[in-house]
């Protein structure tokens, strides 16, 4: 592969603003030689994105970044190359995904009390079967002019301490670990170390992970702080995990760029070789 390699960006199946299709096409342009769309919770824009890239040169590792909670905390694990037809991985990420839909009513009608919105105006902002979420209120938000951007509006309204937040169901990292392996596919855990080093994933439950078949680390991602990083690269030494790099790219909706951060070809190939759940395309 001579172009950049990005394992981790977002359609309008979830919460960019580019259709599989768009996404593909600026991959190609940005000169990627290979792009993973990785849309949470859902793969619905496999296909697509499939067909665009056919031609191209382009790679498209297909995947998706599942959500996970442990504690308190909201943990995304990015899974690739599993069967998307499995049976329990569709059962759990419906579940999650009616968990992010109610979710987000309840959060929509706290913020109506503040703030002239509605749920339709969320609505506006998503694609039919796609994965609603807070970026979707975030852009209703922008839409009403409330806040000027997406990032404007988590750093405020939707902040979790506005008073507006709420949390939603989702496994915990090593069931999420577990439901991914089953179905063939090969688990990273998704920009671990965005809030310093104290805040990774300790010793114990990074043990439990790697040993139900965490594949590897999101390390290379402008989020993660300098002493996450470090201490990611520690874990990563101590448990042999392969270490990834993504750019996090959301089209128009955040300011991540495509191939800002990137995998290398070893990694890449030792991902192909460890997922049998199915291929890129």
């Amino acid at each position: 592969m001579t172009g950049p390699i990005d394992l981790h960006a977002h359609s309008s199946v979830s919460d960019g603003t580019e259709t599989p299709s768009e996404l593909v096409e600026a991959a190609v342009d940005a000169g990627l030689s290979a792009v993973a769309l990785t849309d949470h919770d859902s793969t619905a824009g496999w296909a697509e994105a499939g067909a665009a890239a056919s031609g191209t040169g382009l790679m498209v590792v297909p995947g998706m970044e599942l959500s996970t909670n442990h504690g308190p905390a909201s943990v995304h694990m990015l899974a690739y190359l599993f069967d998307p037809s499995d049976v329990n991985v569709l059962r759990e990420t419906a579940l999650i995904r009616d968990g992010r839909l109610h979710r987000a009513e309840r959060i929509v009608e706290r913020i109506a009390a503040d703030y002239a919105i509605t749920w339709d105006d969320v609505l506006a902002q998503s694609v039919d079967g796609g994965t609603i979420g807070r970026p979707h209120i975030a852009d209703a938000l922008v839409e009403k002019g409330f806040v000027t951007d997406r990032s404007a509006a988590f750093e405020s309204i939707l902040h979790w301490r506005s008073g507006y937040y709420e949390k939603y169901y989702a496994p915990s990292p090593l069931d999420g670990v577990k439901l991914i392996v089953a179905a063939g596919g090969a688990p990273v855990l998704a920009h671990p170390g965005t809030r310093g080093r104290d805040w990774v994933i300790d010793e114990r439950n990074m043990a439990k992970l790697k040993n139900a078949g965490l594949f590897g680390l999101e390390v290379f991602h402008r989020d993660n702080t300098a002493s996450g990083k470090e201490r990611l690269f520690e874990l990563a030494e101590m448990f042999d995990l392969a270490v990834t790099g993504s750019s996090d790219y959301h089209g128009e909706g955040k300011p991540n760029r495509l191939a800002e951060n990137t995998t290398s070809p070893e990694v890449l190939e030792k991902l192909l070789a460890t997922a049998t759940g199915s291929r890129p395309f």
